[in-house]
């Protein structure tokens, strides 16, 4: 067991070094690997099989609400860029700029896109006549550039992978209801594919999306009770119409701006499930999104029928469940860790014993749970199996955060819960940017929403007295 000691040993224990524990996991879990490009990462295939599963789950959520999937350029021209004030201004301090093509200086530099509004207003101004071309429902699944100061794998790199969905409709209600629809669709991918419970919200002013009307998220909290922006839809009514032009012919036959939205998740999720739901064995990933679900381990395969009995169940198995059979010469002990620190759902154990008593051990990744089970009702068995380990991740995670939600209503007990209680802390807000301002520069903690469905817990704003109506989740975030 020796190899099995040191596999776990080569992680840092979380509560000794979060950040650390992190990096130990991207790296030895074989999900990424370092670059020579400054910032930029590279998706190893575990890694990268997540986020197909990721994406093709998603996808065929979005398909089932009419969403269709385009495909944009990778460069905006910067007089397009132009287009938008708010939206320029907030995107250029990490704007990457293209200036040459070959050895030719460019007439007009290209910017790589950060994300594509801009495109898309430039192509809904083209295919937009009437109101009989709405709603507009395009999705596309690319990677964009921000030129990031500070870089970690999944959570802020230079370049990364997401999808942007980006629509357009005849009313504003039609946007409004798009937006929440969206952000529904999120939470529902995080808890039912992530195990991953959220707080459902709007962000403030200062928080939104450049050019927007509206921003609103998803926040989760992470092992360290810091939160992690999962994902955001917003709102932007006819701003970014009337500056691109996207008119079109309304019922009344009268010309009209169309209102808009955008939405978008991306690879950070990768980062929530690693921090929500692993431990210092490494990654515990949630079945529905693992690229490997069931690990077959043969004990004492030397043995007569051991393997043949293995494959056998691997093969029937595979016709329901991602499967992997280890016949590799490694020690039982050696693959126990490995398949430990890759995060699979659930490992099958059969040997010689197991053979005779037809029957195999199958044991939870998630809370090490061995179970006897005959090979007659395996397939129903590890159907049952995998679904407890993911209502199990949930159910954990959710008792993680409601547990870790404080409340505050005077300035004290606001402060002392940010540098004491890692989590998030409720409390009321007048609205004034100045108290948001004051609260990121003496507690480093943010505005990460005002939740829907929670109620006043004051009148008073907890930073400077005066009168508040707005219910603010405070946290310090990734």
């Amino acid at each position: 067991m020796a190899k099995q000691d040191k596999q776990v040993e080569a992680i840092t224990a979380m509560d000794q070094d979060f950040a650390q524990w992190y990096t130990d996991v991207v790296l030895k879990a074989e999900l990424i690997d370092y670059s020579s490009v400054k910032g930029c990462m590279i998706l190893r295939p575990y890694g990268y099989a997540i986020w197909e599963n990721i994406m093709h789950n998603l996808d065929r959520m979005f398909k089932k609400t009419g969403h269709e999937n385009v495909a944009m350029p990778m460069f905006i021209p910067e007089s397009l860029l132009q287009k938008e004030k708010d939206h320029v201004e907030g995107f250029a301090p990490e704007v990457a700029w293209v200036t040459h093509g070959g050895s030719d200086k460019l007439t007009e530099r290209l910017c790589v896109r950060p994300t594509s509004e801009t495109l898309f207003c430039d192509h809904y101004a083209n295919v937009i006549q009437s109101w009989r071309d709405l709603p507009k429902l395009y999705n596309q699944w690319v990677s964009v550039v921000r030129w990031e100061k500070t870089t970690r794998p999944f959570l802020r790199t230079t370049e990364f992978y997401w999808q942007e969905g980006h629509t357009a409709h005849a009313t504003a209600e039609e946007a409004q209801e798009e937006t929440l629809r969206m952000l529904e669709t999120y939470a529902t991918f995080y808890r039912d594919y992530l195990a991953i419970p959220v707080v459902r919200g709007q962000k403030t002013d200062k928080e939104k999306f450049a050019g927007a009307v509206s921003t609103y998220t998803v926040e989760a909290m992470m092992h360290d009770g810091k939160a992690l922006q999962s994902a955001t839809s917003h709102y932007f009514g006819d701003g970014f119409a009337q500056a691109f032009g996207i008119q079109f012919t309304d019922k009344n036959n009268k010309l009209s701006y169309v209102h808009q939205t955008s939405w978008g998740l991306s690879t950070r999720s990768i980062g929530a499930i690693i921090m929500v739901h692993g431990d210092d064995n490494g990654l515990v990933l949630p079945p529905r999104i693992a690229p490997i679900q069931v690990v077959i381990v043969p004990i004492a395969a030397h043995k007569p029928g051991v393997l043949d009995k293995a494959r056998e169940v691997a093969a029937t198995l595979g016709e329901q469940f991602r499967v992997k059979l280890d016949e590799s010469d490694k020690m039982p002990g050696w693959k126990f860790a490995e398949y430990e620190m890759k995060g699979v759902p659930l490992r099958l154990e059969i040997g010689p014993r197991d053979l005779e008593n037809n029957q195999c051990v199958a044991v939870r990744r998630d809370n090490g749970e061995k179970t006897v089970v005959s090979l007659d009702q395996l397939d129903k068995t590890v159907a049952q199996l995998l679904d407890a380990v993911h209502a199990g991740l949930y159910a954990k995670a959710e008792q993680s955060l409601n547990s870790r939600i404080y409340d505050a209503t005077d300035w004290d007990t606001f402060t002392q819960l940010i540098a004491e209680k890692p989590g998030f802390v409720r409390a009321m807000w007048c609205g004034d940017l100045d108290c948001e301002l004051k609260i990121k520069e003496q507690t480093t903690a943010t505005s990460r929403c005002l939740p829907f469905g929670h109620e006043a817990i004051g009148e008073t704003c907890v930073c400077c007295g005066k009168p508040a109506d707005q219910l603010v989740i405070w946290g310090k975030a990734y």
